[in-house]
């Protein structure tokens, strides 16, 4: 009797470790977001007022899941409130609607600095000299687990939602981009067939932003600074397809579709159509600082 009780306490214990977290998840999903929580959603996260009952049960669920499962840290004397957790987590969900996710995998620390943030680069230079120095940024993601963000800009991104410009989805765009195994604007799309169909698309349109780019010519949908690299086209990409959906359909629809199809939702849905002269001919008008930082390459 002594040594099946014993067998039954080893095997509760070499258990326990994975059955706890699983226990403390299904609790944190059961109960409802306190109001507060609600009235953050609704005015920091522009989509969610206009989406459909289910969608929005099943973004509040992610955002439960995602709060559970990761560790905000306040930096440069920055102290995490509510309001900032149900913001970014809000945002960041909205990438993952309706479509099987573990809710950033790899990710465990969103590291938020309360403005744009200064951090040192090495530029290699005309000879192969290397310069230290410092840029400023309002993002980054690594693939190290962390994304860093700026608690000033996260919040004008949300509050400007239709600027298409939002530095949480850009950094969050970057996290599903690496989860592929490489950052290089091809997160992880299923099969060949779809591997084909977004290198066609993807690579058009970032050669023409970098055309663009490179002779000053700016048709104000998408943000030059996604000429940088592919991996920064696929993440300014993200913020436009959420942000300005019927400016990129009109414009981009490959694109678009391409990214309708990788997101498995319809911004278009959740914004009323602008006048057609906004389609034609929307204004950008660049940010500050640079807009990110990611260790990624196409």
């Amino acid at each position: 009797m002594d040594a099946w009780l014993w067998i039954s306490l080893a095997a509760l214990a070499c258990a326990a470790p994975l059955l706890y977290p699983r226990w403390t998840l299904r609790r944190a999903l059961a109960r409802p977001l306190p109001p507060e929580a609600l009235a953050i959603l609704e005015r920091n996260v522009g989509p969610y007022r206009s989406m459909e009952p289910a969608l929005r049960e099943q973004l509040r669920q992610l955002v439960k899941r995602f709060l559970h499962r990761k560790k905000f840290v306040g930096c440069e004397g920055l102290e995490i409130d509510d309001e900032m957790r149900y913001t970014i987590a809000g945002q960041a969900c909205l990438l993952l609607l309706n479509r099987p996710s573990k809710v950033y995998r790899a990710l465990h620390t969103i590291l938020v600095y309360p403005g744009a943030f200064l951090v040192p680069r090495q530029e290699v230079g005309p000879g192969g000299v290397v310069t230290a120095g410092k840029h400023t940024l309002l993002g980054e993601s690594w693939d190290d687990g962390r994304v860093v963000l700026s608690w000033d800009d996260a919040l004008r991104g949300a509050r400007d939602w239709r600027e298409g410009q939002n530095v949480v989805l850009h950094e969050f765009a970057h996290q599903l981009d690496s989860e592929s195994g490489h950052g290089n604007g091809a997160p992880y799309l299923g099969s060949h067939e779809n591997y084909r169909n977004w290198s066609a698309v993807l690579s058009r349109d970032f050669a023409n932003l970098r055309h663009d780019a490179y002779y000053g010519r700016q048709d104000g949908v998408i943000d030059h600074y996604g000429a940088t690299s592919p991996a920064e086209f696929f993440a300014v990409a993200t913020e436009t397809f959420f942000g300005k959906p019927w400016q990129m359909a009109e414009r981009h629809a490959a694109l678009y579709d391409e990214l309708r199809k990788y997101y498995r939702v319809d911004p278009r849905e959740w914004q009323a159509a602008p006048p057609a002269e906004a389609v034609e001919a929307p204004v950008f008008m660049a940010p500050s600082g640079q807009r990110s930082f990611a260790v990624a390459s196409w």
